[in-house]
């Protein structure tokens, strides 16, 4: 139970910044169906993990959520993505918008699948601008806005990411 409860959420992120999103709306009592590929989220061999595949930081951001593997790029998969987001809520995402789009996810599909669906997008960049369409996950974020520069400042190798995923 919680203030969200009764609310849907389609978790379509990966790594830090999304699943944290959906690990506080799961939290405040959200029904959170987190959606990964086959090969699963990337963070989930992040150490330290007891059990391959179940590093302690992906378990803990991942909390409270329900999940599905699904294939997008498998038109009987993508199917089940558009009747899962058709009941939702909201669908979070933190790919690249023209990745979503690729994927035949992009706002317009998803508006006629449920027109009261919340989309929201988590991503590094906008659309518009000069850096439009470029990805952009922690280590881009600490060198481009000088925080790897900053931390490396006396050393003698130069620039040093942070060890923790401090932009994401």
């Amino acid at each position: 139970m919680g203030p969200l409860a009764g609310i849907r959420v389609i978790d379509l992120t990966s790594v830090g910044m999304g699943p944290y999103a959906t690990q506080i709306l799961g939290d405040m009592g959200a029904d959170v169906v987190k959606v990964e590929a086959p090969e699963g989220d990337v963070f989930r061999y992040a150490a330290p993990c007891r059990n391959p595949g179940m590093g302690a930081t992906y378990l803990n951001l991942n909390r409270n959520k329900r999940s599905i593997v699904l294939d997008l790029k498998k038109p009987e998969d993508h199917e089940i993505l558009l009747r899962l987001a058709a009941a939702a809520d909201v669908l979070i995402y933190s790919v690249r918008p023209q990745a979503m789009r690729k994927l035949g996810l992009g706002y317009e599909v998803l508006n006629e699948a449920n027109p009261r669906l919340i989309y929201c997008g988590v991503y590094g960049f906008s659309e518009a601008g000069c850096y439009a369409g470029r990805p952009a996950f922690d280590d881009i974020i600490q060198a481009m806005s000088g925080l790897a520069s900053l931390q490396g400042k006396n050393e003698p190798n130069g620039p040093r990411y942070v060890n923790t995923i401090v932009a994401d």
